[in-house]
């Protein structure tokens, strides 16, 4: 069977324990695609796990910082066991509410380690084992931030920025070699990180009301929306949706 005949994947998903990580992997795991979930938390991951496993999926995980970049290639290496991973989605992140004087250099380094650099990690690893697979598909999760700035996000900002640009580069690179890689672009999505957000907030209510409305239907997204759309990038439909930016943001970008 070739890779172009296959209908059930292998899909690795980093931050899978939460958010749109976890909404993804519910989508696919319905759609009868075996998991590999990455987290660096443990217990989160583990319900997932379980929960995954209910549904159907044949599902696996590992605990793994991705901040660490020099620990993720053995990891993956251990873990895998020469398992071939047809898709991938680099959903994994964080950020802070700083702006370019407030921003620490340590937040910086981390936001980069996370958003950026260990998506270039994982695409390292994982192109080459695609290519000589006969092909594979890529998801990197990146933000409306890679196209406007955000007020406090300057680290984050630049980051997914980063995302986007690599993501135009390795199609331009391995597009002939099989390799279909797209990065969507979510606007506001009401998830756990942005709860953490507004409980941080001196006004958790205006924050809200004030992200809501970048919008321009007034309310934020929903995982399972972002994960609607990574899983038509994967899928045979998307299959002439290659190196773009693929914007999910309610209009926020278009004003």
């Amino acid at each position: 069977m070739s890779y172009s005949d296959s209908t059930k994947k292998l899909v690795l998903i980093t931050g899978a324990a939460n958010g749109i990580g976890l909404a993804t992997a519910r989508k696919l795991a319905s759609s009868g695609h075996d998991l590999f979930i990455l987290d660096k938390d443990e217990a989160p991951l583990e319900a997932a796990v379980a929960e995954l496993s209910a549904l159907g999926a044949k599902t696996k995980s590992l605990v793994l910082d991705l901040s660490k970049s020099d620990q993720i290639i053995p990891a993956l290496d251990a873990a895998l066991a020469g398992a071939v991973v047809d898709q991938l989605i680099n959903n994994a992140g964080v950020g802070f509410a700083r702006n370019v004087e407030s921003t620490s250099f340590d937040e910086w380094d981390l936001t980069i380690d996370i958003n950026l650099k260990a998506v270039f990690v994982m695409c390292k690893y994982f192109v080459p084992k695609m290519v000589a697979a006969g092909g594979g598909e890529i998801v990197n999760v990146a933000s409306a931030a890679s196209i406007i700035g955000l007020k406090n996000r300057v680290a984050y900002c630049a980051s997914k920025a980063g995302v986007a640009g690599l993501t135009r580069a390795i199609c331009a690179d391995h597009a002939a070699e099989g390799i279909r890689i797209n990065a969507i672009a979510p606007g506001t999505v009401d998830s756990t990180w942005i709860a953490k957000i507004l409980a941080d907030a001196p006004d958790p209510v205006a924050t809200r009301k004030l992200m809501e409305a970048r919008q321009l239907d007034g309310r934020m997204g929903t995982p399972e929306e972002v994960a609607n759309g990574i899983a038509f990038l994967l899928s045979p439909e998307g299959r002439f949706v290659n190196g773009s930016l693929f914007v999910m943001d309610a209009g926020l970008t278009a004003v």
